[in-house]
């Protein structure tokens, strides 16, 4: 009886088949379509339509741009696979109000993206910034965390501490206090 031998795979055989899948893979993402890139041209110094407000700190303007307000953080509403946040709704709604209907004048500071693309801003309908009027509301946090004027957050660090000590909105429950 002859036995046979098992032949090792050939690493010839094994590269290309990565490469395949690498192909098909790069393939396959390339097909995917790419979220329309935000026109090159905005600035301060235009005002805009608001298509949507997303949440009480997000919303997209007519031309399909992502904007987050800079420097402020209101309660969740729509994040995936998270709860909808106390407060969230009625900063929603406050957002929603200011907005709708309105042409917006956007204001940039160090940073002009987040990591997730949207432009960063802060937004002005009138003589009013949104991002002040939500801290006055007690319908968002300020975030002293980010790259942005010292000014403004001395602004904002002021105007949270007054909605807290007036027991405003995110500010008027104990349980919703932080530390």
């Amino acid at each position: 009886m002859s036995k046979r031998r098992l032949r090792p795979a050939r690493p010839a055989r094994l590269v290309v088949w990565l490469v395949a899948g690498v192909l098909v893979s790069i393939r396959a993402c390339q097909s995917l379509e790419p979220p329309p890139a935000p026109p090159a041209d905005v600035s301060a110094e235009h005002d805009y339509g608001v298509a949507r407000v997303v949440d009480g700190d997000t919303f997209l303007l007519d031309n399909h741009t992502r904007v987050r307000l800079i420097g402020v953080d209101a309660p969740e509403t729509v994040k995936p696979h998270h709860p909808i946040e106390p407060w969230g709704p009625e900063a929603s709604r406050f957002s929603h109000q200011f907005l709708d209907g309105k042409r917006v004048r956007l204001e940039f500071d160090h940073e002009r993206r987040d990591r997730y693309g949207r432009l960063l801003a802060y937004v002005w309908v009138g003589n009013r910034m949104l991002n002040e009027e939500l801290l006055r509301a007690g319908l968002a946090r300020y975030e002293p965390q980010y790259h942005y004027s010292r000014d403004k957050k001395l602004r904002f660090q002021q105007l949270e501490s007054a909605a807290r000590a007036a027991g405003r909105g995110i500010w008027s429950t104990h349980s919703d206090r932080s530390p």
